[in-house]
């Protein structure tokens, strides 16, 4: 029994919208993508659900990242400075 695979969204957006173009059959664009036509048709349905989230208020979302990592980008930042400064 194969594995599922956890498909990013970017790929089910791109995949779907070819969906919605009607241009090829959810079998072909399953055969050009490596995905189930299954898979094809529920993001197509989801995709006219999701599209509001675009134009809302505040635009995307900024990825948070830790105070660890800002420590590990400051330092790096420093080394850059340093060496630039030679």
């Amino acid at each position: 029994m194969s594995k599922r695979r956890q498909q990013a969204p970017e790929f089910q957006a791109k995949v779907a919208l070819e969906a919605l173009k009607g241009e090829e059959t959810a079998a072909e664009l399953a055969g050009r993508f490596g995905v189930h036509p299954t898979m094809i048709d529920q993001w197509k349905r989801a995709l006219p659900e999701g599209a509001s989230g675009v134009f809302e208020r505040g635009g995307r979302k900024r990825p948070e990242i830790g105070e660890e990592q800002v420590r590990e980008l400051h330092a790096r930042i420093g080394e850059l400075a340093v060496a630039n400064s030679f």
